[in-house]
């Protein structure tokens, strides 16, 4: 009896590189029911929330201890984190202008 490959090996991994893309005009939508309109209703945006001015995705070094802390305090006044760091810095700009 063969053994059963795990689909997370590098073997499978190999393999779902090898599959060829499938552009959408090719694939049989045919058994999937039509949504009512009640259905359609329930249905929700999934993602971010559009805004008109997105913030701008960057990278910084942080030591891990100033991490930690930022996050312990971002906890006890239950926001995210980044939220907290992204208040704290327009604080001290405004503070420091």
């Amino acid at each position: 009896m063969a053994q059963k490959q795990p689909g997370s090996s590098a073997h499978a991994k190999r393999r779902g590189k090898n599959v060829r893309h499938m552009p959408d005009s090719k694939i049989d939508f045919s058994d999937i029911p039509e949504m009512s309109d009640k259905e359609l209703s329930r249905g929700r945006r999934v993602g971010r929330p559009r805004k008109d001015h997105s913030k701008q995705l960057i990278a910084i070094r942080l030591d891990p201890g100033l991490l930690t802390k930022l996050r312990q305090l971002a906890a006890k006044r239950q926001k995210p984190y980044q939220t907290l760091l992204h208040e704290l810095l327009e604080e001290a700009v405004e503070h420091a202008a």
